[in-house]
C-alpha cells in the first residue's frame, strides 16, 4: 500500500482529535498536521484564559500528547492537576508549561512549536486562530449561549436545539485564521474532520473567516467521522444524516467521504448514556440520502472502553485504506 508523501490534515478539538492523532502518529509515509478549536472556556484553560490573557491551551495539550512518542510516559505528568498551591491548584503541568513557554517567547504558536520539540512530535499542530473569542450558541428560541462550557454543559432537563454558532472577538473588531491554517489546507491531500461535538469542537474551526473559503476551494479529499453517540443540549435526537446535514451546511459544500460506526456498544453502557440523554447515532444506509455518498460504515467502536468513543487503533486502519486505495 502506498501512501508516501501524503499530507494529512485533522480538524477538530477536545477527545476525539486526541483519539484521531493517537491512531494517525504512527502512520507510514504521511505528514500530519492537525488544525486545533480555540474556543475551550473550561477549567484550567477557561482559568488561564481569563486571568492571563492567553489562548486556551488545553485542547492544543491533547493534541501534542496524542501526536508524542512519549504519550504513555508524558500524559499521567502533564494532565496531573496541582492541589496544595492557591493560585495553582486546579490548573494541568501541561496547561502551566504551555503558558510559560508562550510568553517566554512571546507568542502562543512558537510555544506550542517548543513543548512540541520536547515531546519529539512527529506532526505540526496549528491553533485554527491566535485571536481571542467566545463561542455563542443562538438556540430556536432565540435565546443566546455564551461560552464553549456553558454551550458543553447545559442546564436543566430541557434545552432548545442550537441554530446556529458564532464567535465574539474579545478585542479587535474581527476574528482571523492563523495563516499556517490556509497553507495546509492548500497542501493537504485528504482532510479528516471529527470525531467531536459538533457545536463546540469542530465548527468552530469552520466558522472563523477563511477556513471556509479555503476547504471549498481545496483539491483535497475531505472525510467526516461521524460521532457514535447524540449529546444533549447540543445534538440529542440527531441521526448520522442530521450530522451530515449541519456539517455541509456550515461548510457550504459537499464531503467526499463519511466513516460512521456499526456496533452498538453494550446494553449496559447504552443504559448509562441514556440517564445522560444521551443516545446511540443510527445511520439508515437504506436511505436514498446515502446513495451518491462514499458512506464506510463500519466497526470502529473501542471495546475496551468504559465509555464510548472510537477505537484509534480501528479508525486509522480505515484511514489508511481511503489513503491507499484511492
Amino acid at each position: 500500500m502506498e501512501t508516501q508523501g501524503k499530507q494529512v490534515v485533522t480538524i477538530g478539538g477536545g477527545s476525539g482529535q486526541f483519539i484521531l492523532l493517537s491512531g494517525l502518529r504512527d502512520l507510514e509515509d504521511t505528514q500530519i498536521t492537525a488544525i486545533v478549536s480555540m474556543v475551550d472556556s473550561g477549567g484550567s484553560t477557561g482559568r488561564l484564559r481569563d486571568e492571563l490573557g492567553i489562548l486556551p491551551p488545553g485542547d492544543i495539550l491533547k493534541c501534542i500528547l496524542a501526536l508524542s512518542p512519549h504519550q504513555n510516559a508524558c500524559r499521567s505528568i502533564l494532565l496531573k492537576r496541582f492541589k496544595k498551591d492557591r493560585r495553582l491548584a486546579g490548573h494541568s503541568a501541561g496547561n502551566m508549561l504551555l503558558t510559560m513557554l508562550s510568553r517566554y517567547t512571546g507568542n502562543f504558536p512558537a510555544g506550542v512549536a517548543a513543548l512540541a520539540e520536547i515531546l519529539d512530535v512527529n506532526g505540526t499542530i496549528l491553533p485554527v486562530t491566535i485571536d481571542r473569542a467566545t463561542l455563542v450558541a443562538e438556540l430556536t428560541d432565540g435565546k443566546r449561549i455564551y461560552g464553549e462550557e456553558a454551550i458543553d454543559l447545559p442546564r436543566g432537563d430541557q434545552r432548545e436545539r442550537i441554530k446556529d454558532v458564532f464567535l465574539v472577538p474579545h478585542h479587535q473588531e474581527s476574528i482571523s485564521v492563523y495563516p499556517p491554517v490556509l497553507s495546509a489546507i492548500e497542501k493537504a491531500d485528504y482532510i479528516f474532520i471529527g470525531p467531536g461535538d459538533l457545536f463546540t469542537s469542530i465548527i468552530p474551526n469552520l466558522i472563523v473567516p477563511g477556513v471556509k473559503k479555503a476547504l471549498q476551494n481545496t483539491s483535497a479529499k475531505i472525510y467526516f467521522t461521524i460521532n457514535i453517540m447524540t449529546k444533549f443540549g447540543e445534538t440529542h435526537t440527531f441521526s448520522g444524516k442530521d450530522f451530515v446535514i449541519k456539517l455541509e451546511e456550515s461548510l457550504g459544500r459537499q464531503v467526499d467521504g463519511f466513516i460512521g460506526n456499526n456496533t452498538k456498544p453494550s446494553q449496559k453502557i447504552l443504559d448509562t448514556y441514556r440517564e445522560q440523554k444521551s443516545d446511540f447515532v443510527e445511520i439508515d444506509r437504506t436511505d436514498p440520502f446515502w446513495d451518491h455518498r462514499d458512506l464506510l460504515l463500519i466497526d470502529v467502536l473501542d471495546t475496551n472502553a468504559t465509555i464510548v468513543r472510537h477505537d484509534p487503533i480501528r479508525l486509522t486502519h480505515i484511514i489508511r485504506e481511503i489513503i491507499s486505495n484511492k
